[in-house]
């Protein structure tokens, strides 16, 4: 699956709505580069728009959860694109950002150590 896509669905943005997807494509590569510091994923992959997906990104045999990657994309993404009004629906996303970055560290610890 897209990755530009999919963040956009979890968006609520429709895939053929491009008006956004540039804004979209630089929080994305910016989110790798975090996961890149979690130590997860190749710290040189970006994408340029829809043509990359999660299975070039993650290879799925890995021991890391891509489903735990692509919540993690997303809850960052929104943060930066449209956080939420609520302070309280704000601090509930940064606590489950914390929580992902902390389980995603320690999933990329033990893939390193295989």
């Amino acid at each position: 699956m897209s990755i530009l896509e999919s963040v956009k669905e979890m968006l609520g943005i429709p895939a053929e709505y491009e008006v956004f997807d540039n804004q979209l494509i630089i929080h994305i590569n910016s989110v790798f580069s975090v996961l890149n510091h979690l130590g997860v994923g190749d710290g040189k992959f970006t994408i340029t728009g829809a043509d990359e997906t999660w299975e070039e990104y993650i290879e799925t045999e890995d021991d890391l959860d891509i489903e735990e990657v692509r919540s993690y994309m997303y809850l960052k993404v929104r943060m930066i694109f449209d956080p939420p009004t609520s302070s309280i629906a704000a601090d509930a996303f940064k606590a489950q950002i914390a929580e992902f970055e902390w389980r995603l560290n320690v999933e990329a610890d033990d893939v390193d150590e295989l």
